[in-house]
């Protein structure tokens, strides 16, 4: 097996800023790389983690139920509730978002953003309020539903239960 070269602790910060360009590009698997290589030589590194963490999420349509573990796993590693919760929200919104492109049944999308929004809504309860991430996620999802609604409406044999969909575990798939 090929064995990985180390990056030096100075080089962390060209690092991070070139996983962020590759992000930015869609290419998200050399950010993932880049990320993965800075938190080997600094194992502790936020910023390095949520970059990871948001490449695994631009992943999930082509990645799917590894990126969205993988994802989930780093959670743990963030260092504030509103981080955690706010990350965690992203996620969601992602994965719906994912779900929406692979043409899952609206009831699956609709409950993985409900998901997300529960997630903005306990980060906007931790977050300061010079800070409107949250509230700007949340309003984002708010507007995808009314979409979903829409098309609701417009086909009414098609009816899903959302509330059914809004449980502890995620909806299977």
């Amino acid at each position: 097996m090929v064995q990985l070269k180390p990056i030096a602790k100075n080089a962390i910060p060209s690092a991070l800023e070139r996983a962020l360009r590759y992000r930015l590009l869609n290419e998200p698997l050399e950010s993932e790389s880049i990320c993965r290589d800075v938190l080997a030589t600094d194992p502790g590194n936020e910023e390095a983690v949520v970059t990871l963490l948001l490449a695994l999420t631009d992943q999930f349509e082509t990645e799917y139920l590894a990126a969205l573990a993988r994802a989930k796993q780093l959670l743990p590693q963030l260092q504030g509730g509103y981080e955690r919760v706010y990350y965690e929200g992203i996620i969601n919104e992602r994965w719906a978002k994912a779900q929406a492109a692979k043409g899952m049944p609206p009831h699956t999308v609709v409950g993985w953003f409900h998901r997300a929004m529960h997630c903005y809504e306990n980060a906007e309860a931790l977050g300061s309020s010079d800070n409107p991430d949250a509230v700007l996620r949340w309003n984002t999802c708010a507007r995808i539903l009314q979409r979903y609604e829409d098309l609701e409406l417009a086909a009414p044999s098609a009816t899903w239960d959302v509330e059914a969909d809004v449980g502890d575990e995620p909806p299977h798939d």
